[in-house]
């Protein structure tokens, strides 16, 4: 089976990271067949050198979709969607790094199985330096405890999975939202009746560092995850108790001190 990688690229993104998200996608095992990229709104000379180089390195694999203004990370994902041409599309972030395998491994388990929608995988944290290891993001593995954890939690790390692309377009894609648009995908794709597996290997390494903090601990992240999770609790995807306990959470996380959420992620959530 041959799959699309699709990313995105912004004005802000740092060149240097991006430079080796890209080349970890086109240095996979199993090679893509193209690489989607879009450019959510004009980037800057530095990145598109980057992606010129590599154009014209490897010839014809990468399809450049260009915004004329900035739409935001789940609409520019939703036009890669409907340029690639695949069936299987490998979603990664401009500053992760995609360990050689991940997408061999990723495309066998849906030859295995011709019913699984979405797979994904846990996550080394770094900083700095890829070697440099600050945490683990750990995710359910099977489908039955992905739903579980689902009614609280994101039950995918966004920058690793392989989802199909009819599956994502059935629910009408990411929704407009400028922040936590894949947990509102998961929610819609597993009310949609997706069948889901994360692998148990670390195939993805994730960039944190102490801004990641900070980018979470603002209203408008905030207001949209209580939203989204009012949403799936209407839907009757979870229990009211499920909401209440995400919107507590969420609200602590804004109000509190940056060195609690520091405390929830370290010892809580990467348990």
């Amino acid at each position: 089976m041959e799959y699309s990688v699709l990313m995105t690229v912004y004005k802000d993104d740092n060149p240097e990271y991006f430079d080796k998200a890209l080349m970890s996608m086109i240095n996979q095992t199993k090679k893509p067949d193209e690489i989607v990229l879009v450019k959510d709104g004009p980037i800057t000379k530095k990145l598109q050198e980057i992606i010129d180089r590599l154009d014209n390195l490897y010839p014809n694999l990468i399809l450049q979709v260009s915004l004329p203004v900035n739409v935001g990370l789940g609409l520019a994902l939703n036009e890669g969607i409907k340029k690639s041409k695949n069936e299987l599309l490998a979603r990664m972030d401009a500053d992760d790094i995609s360990l050689p395998t991940r997408c061999e491994k990723q495309v066998q388990e849906f030859e295995n199985n011709p019913n699984l929608d979405i797979i994904g995988c846990p996550v080394k944290e770094f900083s700095g330096d890829a070697t440099n290891i600050v945490g683990e993001r750990n995710v359910p593995l099977s489908n039955k405890d992905i739903y579980k954890f689902a009614k609280k939690r994101d039950p995918f790390n966004h920058p690793t999975v392989m989802y199909r692309k009819s599956k994502v377009l059935d629910v009408g894609g990411y929704g407009d939202l400028r922040k936590n648009q894949d947990t509102d995908l998961w929610i819609k794709m597993l009310s949609n009746g997706a069948f889901c597996k994360n692998l148990s290997e670390y195939l993805v390494y994730f960039r944190f560092d102490e801004n990641t903090y900070e980018k979470r601990k603002n209203w408008l992240n905030t207001k949209l995850l209580i939203k989204i999770r009012w949403k799936a609790f209407k839907s009757g995807f979870c229990t009211f108790y499920d909401f209440l306990i995400v919107s507590i959470a969420q609200i602590g996380i804004y109000i509190l001190p940056t060195s609690f959420q520091k405390f929830i992620y370290s010892k809580i959530l990467r348990r």
